[in-house]
């Protein structure tokens, strides 16, 4: 008969196995929720201390499950071939480079050469496994159009994250490099989505969150178009801003399909995307006003800082129960 240490052990083991690669996506929501409180406190005047305070946790979190993640590798190296191999899982893993990215620009207030590293790192990284899930795509055997997903995005149109700080640390041309694969890619994934979401199956419970990714690359896109046009509002950052507004709306009116889904972790698809519009809508109020904006940018921060406050919760409750820990 096992002792209960035995069985202790057991457990941790299977959870290690089974944790997933989708799990870095706290990592986006989270850093992004600091960065949105970092926008807040400049145009908001919301207090430094909060945000502080947020990239402290998330920093801690990116250690946790960094290290988590680099045991698994060691000790279930085929479970994680099992992931990188899966035609969906695979888009999962560049959100470890993105979050390194995310982190570049959250410490730009805090060490520029800190930030400089980071962003070198992230930037790189998520090149190189831009070129390689292209690659998988264009020599594809096992991809069908079921395997589509707005989690597509990530590797490819996450590129069009790394100008916001890329701009700061002085690499204008590269930035313009990376926001182009960014730009041009999300329009030619945005129409194989839509395809896929209006003409075959619909997305599974468990991925329907992550349709909430379609509004991350025009708000991104607003915001590092800002930064590489000298923080100008113009016509095209306009269309930018006005077409995640318009997601935000589209998706939101949709309340009624998410409330009732279970507990999964393609539930922080729901957070990056709308910190990325928190910041968008921030950065339309300081450069615009009105009382529409800054309604607006209010009403967004306190949108994503309850939803990851709740995310958080949520996920600690399925840590704790072995709930997040399941195969698929």
């Amino acid at each position: 008969m096992p002792t209960i240490q035995q069985s202790a052990s057991s457990d941790s083991a299977g959870h290690l196995q089974h944790l997933p690669i989708s799990i870095f996506s706290m990592i986006m929501g989270s850093v992004g929720l600091t960065l949105s409180w970092q926008k807040a406190h400049e145009t908001l005047g919301a207090p430094l201390l909060v945000s502080q305070v947020l990239l402290v946790m998330a920093a801690c979190l990116m250690l946790m499950l960094t290290g988590s993640y680099l045991l698994k590798i060691l000790r279930y190296p085929q479970a994680v071939l099992a992931e990188w191999s899966h035609p969906i899982k695979i888009s999962f893993f560049p959100a470890f480079s993105i979050s390194l990215v995310l982190f570049s620009t959250a410490t730009l207030p805090v060490s520029q050469t800190l930030s400089h590293i980071l962003w070198v790192m992230g930037s790189f990284m998520h090149l190189l496994f831009t070129l390689h899930v292209m690659t998988q795509w264009i020599h594809h055997t096992r991809f069908q159009v079921v395997h589509s997903t707005p989690a597509w995005f990530i590797p490819v149109v996450g590129n069009i994250l790394i100008p916001i700080a890329g701009v700061h640390h002085g690499y204008v041309e590269l930035s313009w490099f990376f926001f182009a694969i960014g730009l041009v890619y999300w329009i030619i994934l945005k129409t194989l989505i839509f395809n896929r979401v209006l003409f075959h199956d619909p997305l599974p419970q468990k991925l329907l969150p992550t349709l909430f990714i379609l509004i991350a690359p025009p708000a991104v896109g607003f915001i590092a178009y800002t930064q590489l046009n000298g923080g100008a509002i113009d016509g095209f950052s306009r269309i930018l801003f006005y077409a995640s507004l318009f997601l935000v709306l589209l998706l939101l009116t949709q309340w009624r399909y998410f409330i009732r889904l279970p507990f999964f972790i393609s539930w922080w698809a729901y957070s990056f995307p709308l910190a990325a519009f928190s910041i968008a809508t921030q950065i339309m109020h300081e450069r615009i006003g009105g009382n529409v904006f800054s309604v607006l940018a209010w009403a967004s921060l306190a949108l994503i800082s309850t939803l990851v406050t709740v995310l958080m919760l949520r996920t600690l409750k399925a840590a704790i129960s072995g709930q997040l820990f399941q195969p698929d």
